[in-house]
């Protein structure tokens, strides 16, 4: 990736950018590492500052872990998206540790977490963006424990699914039981079990070969309200 590039994307990515100095970029060109993350990496493991990413291609799941080892994810994120949860030096008071995963073979872009917090501690248009980023998606995560708190399984899967499928525009959801339960903080049995209603009610297909297919739209809407 060369100068260029780095400087369209930073230009994209940072609302600061042309007020940083010609120092200041200079060294965010030099501590930003472009990196491939194959299917299933690790990115962040909750206790490093691994700094800021933006994805380029691909996609990457943040997620908690329960005392019991349960997996909750928070939220996903997509092409355009940056990760600043991942730069804990900087947002000291996020105190929750936060885990970050590949979902699909990504490229990225990392930017030093010293880096980005030396310019957060001088320049305050840095520091807002970095807790407006973090705080625009708060809604995600609340929205997310108000489904695992208040709302019943057959609920949460509907809205799942019609989720799952608005990504892709189609009405097939291609994922496993495991993967649908890791993504809604839940067990895989609940979420077989689930499933196997809705295909006896007409609602889904489930099969290997072709994953999730929606038959009736209109009831997993109904569901989902």
């Amino acid at each position: 990736m060369d100068k260029t590039e780095l400087t369209e994307l930073f230009e994209k990515s940072f609302p600061f950018w042309d007020k940083l100095k010609d120092g200041d970029k200079k060294t965010l060109y030099n501590t930003a590492c472009p990196v491939h993350f194959d299917k299933g990496t690790n990115v962040h493991d909750g206790n490093e500052c691994t700094g800021v990413i933006l994805i380029r291609s691909g996609s990457l799941r943040l997620y908690i872990i329960s005392e019991d080892g349960k997996e909750i994810t928070l939220y996903r994120l997509f092409p355009g998206d940056i990760c600043v949860l991942s730069a804990s030096c900087v947002l000291s008071n996020i105190t929750f540790d936060v885990f970050v995963d590949s979902e699909e073979n990504s490229d990225c872009v990392v930017i030093g977490g010293c880096a980005i917090e030396d310019l957060s501690s001088r320049m305050t248009e840095v520091k807002i963006f970095m807790l407006e980023t973090a705080l625009s998606r708060f809604s995600d995560v609340m929205w997310v424990m108000q489904q695992i708190l208040f709302m019943s399984m057959d609920k949460r899967l509907a809205i799942f699914l019609l989720d799952e499928a608005s990504k892709t525009g189609g009405d097939t959801v291609r994922l496993t039981h495991e993967q649908i339960a890791k993504y809604m903080g839940s067990a895989r049995e609940v979420v077989s079990r689930m499933l196997k209603y809705f295909t006896s009610e007409g609602i889904v297909s489930v099969s290997r070969s072709e994953g999730i297919k929606i038959l009736d739209k209109k009831r997993l809407r109904d569901l989902a309200l």
